[in-house]
Formats: C-alpha cells, structure tokens, sequence
C-alpha cells in the first residue's frame, strides 16, 4: 500500500511518487478518471447555497520548460511558461516553438524540456461522511489535505495502488 506521511499542524499527508508521471497524456488521464470515475465515492453536497459536485477541480497549473540553443548548440537562455489548462499547455508548447521573433530575439533556437514540465492539480472531495478535503496530484507527489477521518488517508492509498502509473 502507498506510503504517505503526515505532516504537522493541519491534517494533511504527501506520498512521493517513485517515478514523476512520463508525460500531460497520462497525468491527464488519471486526473479525468479520478474525476469522472469516482474511484474514491465520492458525494455531491451543499455548501454556500451552491451544489458541489463529488469531486470538481479547484486549481491547475501546467509548466512548460524551454532552452534556447545557438548553431553550436550551447545554452544561451531559456524560459519557463505556465497554463491553467491542458489544452493551453499544448497549444502554449506549439506557440513557443514556432514564435520566429523569439527565436530571433534570443539568437538561437528553442528547445522545449518536456521531462522538466511540472503539472499540478487539486481537486476537492466529499466523502460519504460529509467530509470535504482536498487531492492535490502533482508530477511526483500526491497531497491528501484539510481531512480528520483517517479512513480517507487510507482510502486515497488504496486508490493510488491501483493506478500503475503512480506506483
């Protein structure tokens, strides 16, 4: 079973992934399963006179890595660029690239780092007891957070075991 460890102060644990997640594709597809899915029955619920579906993302943020290299290819800058899609991700990473007048202004051609991209999610839950917590997923961690049942920590352990990606 995964392994997380509590932190201090507000109930919260973090389980290191062994392995970042390879690539947007996959991380994408385990957040939309978890999403749609539902693997850890979760339950819509009413707070502040508005309907919450079970689990409903609530922050994401997607960092694209570049390197700009000359003719000999050396470094000679580089840049970073965050999302708050997907979909902005891979359109952003294409907007880069063909960007002439950046490659000019920076004298050399663009590289992107896809292996150096960070990607994080949270998505907050309703557990059948009424609790609400959050489920941060990034590249290389998992964040349980603001939860008191420890029957949650355990369920969200089990969930993470069944995803090979995340072993």
């Amino acid at each position: 079973m995964a392994h997380f460890i509590p932190r201090p102060g507000c109930k919260s644990a973090y389980h290191r992934l062994k392995h970042p997640i390879a690539d947007i594709g996959t991380f994408d597809r385990i957040i939309q399963t978890l999403i749609l899915g539902n693997p850890l029955g979760c339950t819509s619920y009413r707070s502040a006179r508005k309907n919450h579906p079970p689990t409903e993302k609530v922050r994401e943020m997607y960092t694209a890595k570049f390197v700009y290299l000359n003719d000999k290819k050396k470094r000679i800058g580089a840049a970073l660029d965050q999302y708050d899609s997907v979909g902005g991700y891979q359109t952003g990473i294409a907007a880069v690239i063909s960007n002439v007048a950046n490659n000019l202004s920076h004298r050399g051609t663009v590289q992107h780092l896809p292996d150096d991209d960070l990607f994080s999610v949270t998505i907050r839950c309703c557990d059948p007891g009424g609790e609400v917590y959050a489920l941060s997923l990034a590249r290389n961690r998992i964040t349980v957070s603001s939860y008191t049942d420890d029957a949650i920590l355990k369920k969200v352990a089990a969930w993470v075991d069944t995803v090979p990606e995340l072993g």
